[in-house]
């Protein structure tokens, strides 16, 4: 009787370290969902953040591509001083006096410059759609390390209390071996092949808790906050879109279409190089506030000028065939990504039905597991089987409740995956497109 009083007394207090596991949990903040993770997420990434910089920088880059068109104005002030000659004949140094000064507004207008401007202004903005698709894919590829942090963390805390469950279930049946042993029905090995079982599984939720607290540690990393309970809205979806649904969209998943920019931006950037061996045609006109010396009367001139480059070396050549051998190597970047994305994306969609096939399988094992286990009770209580059969079967039931939070879990991170893969807009919600 004593043993039997121990024993409860071990399993009301195991049981209450489980319950106040879960108070603990139910004492912090109302529980984050996936997408109000993604959401601070995406306001702590610095990878977000330097990618809306960069789309920043082409509107600088625009601005200085339009620089070209416009005219330049400024104000010149100007004095200068000479020595005067030691000889004091009349000669012209005699008559140039020695002092002077020029105060001028000065306007520069570039008339030609080989269509420079043109191609400089259409460039930066490809290059300003390359930047807003390079940070539309990071927001998705960001999707993707949030879910996985996110599911990791409930498959961790779900797979804790699956374990607790089968502790419990372990302890109680130590406890009625005990009865039964004092009553001569049961041996003492069996009280000990069950503790045996109690042990394994203690050990066993020892190291899911070290997991469980490593899925948050990264979780918090992503958010950039402490992470308490979480809530998942979003199920697995009980059937897909065809294949070829997913796989029709790659031409417009933003990376593709980031490298299609970045093609196009490289062939204006040749442009661009190339307008230096085209002549250049600018004119200058100065409305002087102030003159002296010999041009003191003139308040104005103006200066047309036609520079053609014959010869400057090889320097313009090189940057030319630099900038050519960039815009060819973008298209091939670009062919690379097209032909490579159909396959991810088909990649992603075979491991997701795989995974939805496997759920399904181990949830029907689960419920079956279950099952065996109130049998063996019931036929164990008619001592039509042994406690080993018994063991067998809580064993069975919690091999099988891992698989399938496992499963679970896995399909989950692979749906969002496949989201990714085929460029969805997330933002939208997932069972958009299923």
């Amino acid at each position: 009787m004593n043993r039997i009083i121990k024993a409860l007394a071990v399993s009301f207090l195991i049981l209450g370290c489980g319950a106040g596991y879960a108070a603990q949990e139910d004492l912090r903040a109302e529980p984050l969902t996936l997408s109000e993770c993604y959401d601070l997420a995406l306001k702590q990434s610095e990878l977000i953040a330097i990618n809306a910089d960069l789309i920043k920088e082409t509107e600088a880059h625009f601005l200085q591509a339009l620089s070209i068109m416009l005219p330049h104005v400024s104000f010149i002030s100007t004095d200068s001083q000479e020595q005067e000659p030691e000889d004091k004949g009349t000669t012209f140094s005699t008559l140039k006096p020695t002092k002077s000064s020029s105060r001028r507004l000065n306007v520069t207008e570039t008339l030609f410059s080989g269509f420079k401007a043109f191609a400089a202004m259409k460039g930066s903005g490809y290059e300003k759609e390359q930047r807003t698709k390079e940070k539309e894919r990071a927001e998705q590829l960001l999707m993707v390390d949030v879910a996985n942090a996110f599911y990791l963390l409930m498959e961790e805390r779900e797979d804790i209390k699956a374990l607790l469950n089968i502790k419990k279930a372990l302890i109680n049946r130590i406890i009625e071996l005990r009865k039964r042993e004092d009553l001569g029905r049961s041996r003492p090995s069996e009280v000990v092949n069950a503790k045996t079982q109690l042990y394994s599984v203690d050990a066993t939720i020892d190291v899911v808790k070290s997991q469980e607290i490593v899925a948050r540690q990264l979780l918090e990393f992503l958010v950039g906050r402490s992470v308490g309970r979480v809530a998942d809205p979003y199920d697995i979806p009980s059937s897909l879109m065809p294949e070829e649904y997913y796989v029709a969209r790659y031409i417009v998943r933003p990376d593709v279409e980031a490298a299609r920019y970045a093609w196009q931006y490289a062939e204006k950037a040749a442009d661009v190089v190339d307008s230096d061996f085209l002549p250049t045609v600018s004119v200058e006109g100065n409305y002087y506030t102030q003159r002296t010396a010999f041009n003191k009367g003139t308040d104005w001139d103006v200066m047309l000028t036609l520079d053609v480059p014959i010869f400057e070396g090889t320097e313009v050549l090189g940057r030319s065939k630099e900038a050519a051998l960039k815009a060819h190597e973008s298209s091939l970047e670009f062919a690379r990504l097209k032909r490579k994305t159909p396959y991810d994306i088909k990649d992603a969609y075979v491991k997701l039905k795989t995974a939805m096939t496997v759920h399904d399988t181990l949830r029907k094992a689960f419920a079956t597991a279950k099952l065996n286990y109130y049998l063996q009770r019931k036929d164990y209580e008619r001592s039509l089987v042994n406690n080993l059969d018994v063991l067998t079967a809580i064993q069975t039931l919690e091999d099988a409740q891992r698989n399938y939070i496992h499963a679970l879990y896995e399909a989950k991170r692979l749906y969002w995956q496949l989201l990714v893969a085929a460029g969805e807009n997330i933002k939208e919600g997932p069972h958009d497109t299923f």
